[in-house]
């Protein structure tokens, strides 16, 4: 069981979104200027989470620091963790032509000095829903540090696509008891009509269905998988140190530790409703969506007043 009752929220923001332009993780959806990060905090904050961590690039650190400035009360603690493409275990190096960090499970890796309780990892500019904050703190709130039994919450693939062009999401196969046993990245996906298409590297197509199970990079970890990550992506670095966009991503992680009987993950459902900016052309369809959820009450006209 659980021996502290504080968990943390860490919030991956080092990104760009080359699709989507600019800085879009502190880009304004809401009413008073919030931006989808904002209530992915006051979510969790309301579900019970207690701590932040920023993962974050250095050049855009001041920016985020002052957008989310005074926002919190005292008693959350936040911290800033930053990604670096050199910020990698002793005994490998970058290689000369790499420009940016190695992914999604290096991003976690950076947070490895500042996080020391069970923690949710999300994508900042991604939209998850009260319920999944809700699901997975419960679950988190009853691990232990050294535990490895971790946890990710999934989404229904349909709802989890774009008008505006294609995504990449991560597709999970689980067993008879909700125990996931593998992520499959699919990068080109698409809706053609009422099918859902991936295209392959090779330009052949492959269908997949609207009730699939995708990942949204919304993952439940105890402080025993930072270890677990440097000793992976060592590995990782050494047979992919050579290709300058090789990235290490949480489901290639979890794929690996699942293999080796190092962890399992539990797969948890929620009733929330994801919903993001992967193209700029997004953000129209978010603002009407938070619109709607000022209106009905879920949140406050100012979210932080």
């Amino acid at each position: 069981m659980a021996t502290d009752t504080r968990t943390t929220l860490v919030l991956l923001a080092a990104g760009m979104g080359s699709r989507y332009g600019g800085v879009k993780q502190i880009d304004s959806v809401g009413p008073n200027g919030e931006a989808i990060i904002d209530y992915s905090i006051y979510d969790a904050l309301r579900t019970g989470f207690t701590d932040l961590c920023f993962v974050v690039r250095a050049d855009i650190e001041e920016a985020v620091r002052e957008f989310f400035a005074g926002k919190f009360p005292d008693t959350i603690r936040v911290s800033y963790a930053i990604q670096s493409l050199d910020d990698i275990p002793e005994g490998i190096s970058a290689p000369a032509n790499r420009e940016k960090p190695w992914g999604t499970s290096h991003a976690v890796y950076a947070a490895r000095g500042v996080v020391s309780t069970p923690f949710a990892v999300i994508n900042a500019d991604d939209f998850y829903g009260r319920d999944a904050y809700k699901t997975l703190h419960a679950y988190l709130s009853a691990l232990a540090n050294d535990e490895t039994d971790y946890a990710m919450v999934g989404y229904r693939l349909e709802e989890t696509l774009s008008p505006h062009g294609t995504v990449s999401r991560g597709i999970c196969k689980t067993d008879a008891d909700g125990f996931l046993e593998s992520i499959t990245e699919h990068k080109k996906i698409e809706a053609t009509g009422s099918r859902i298409i991936d295209t392959l590297d090779d330009g052949s197509t492959q269908e997949l269905q609207p009730d699939d199970i995708a990942s949204m990079n919304m993952f439940g970890f105890t402080p025993a998988v930072f270890p677990q990550i440097e000793r992976e992506f060592t590995s990782f670095v050494r047979k992919n140190g050579d290709n300058p966009k090789a990235e290490f991503y949480i489901p290639d992680l979890m794929t690996r530790l699942i293999a080796t009987k190092n962890a399992q993950m539990r797969v948890l459902s929620t009733s929330a409703r994801w919903f993001g900016m992967t193209y700029r052309e997004d953000r129209e369809v978010v603002q009407e969506r938070i619109r709607e959820y000022v209106e009905s009450g879920i949140y406050p006209r100012n979210l932080w007043g």
